[in-house]
């Protein structure tokens, strides 16, 4: 007899606003969306928020946005791992986008 490997779903998204691939931050800056990207998946060069150096293609690094927005595109910003676990003593660099 064969088996069912069907996944359950109850209809409800995993995380709160769907985003299953996405965790929650809260810091004091507020409560973020944060993805973390491998180097591998990297194909474009993106300027670091906090340090306003580029990330490189091949190039791991996170993706963070508000989490009210719900992943905005213009609220998405790429950051260096380093960059974004020390936002808090740091903060966002001066320029602007």
């Amino acid at each position: 007899m064969p088996r069912r490997n069907r996944p359950k779903h109850t209809g409800e998204p995993s995380t709160p606003g769907g985003h299953g691939w996405a965790r929650s931050e809260t810091g004091a800056d507020g409560e973020w969306l944060v993805r973390t990207i491998s180097g591998a998946a990297t194909t474009k060069t993106y300027r670091c928020p906090g340090c306003d150096h580029e990330i490189r293609p091949g190039t791991p690094h996170v993706v963070a946005w508000p989490a009210a927005d719900y992943g905005s595109v213009e609220d998405r910003r790429h950051w260096h791992q380093s960059c974004w676990n020390a936002r808090a003593r740091r903060g966002p660099s001066s320029r602007r986008w």
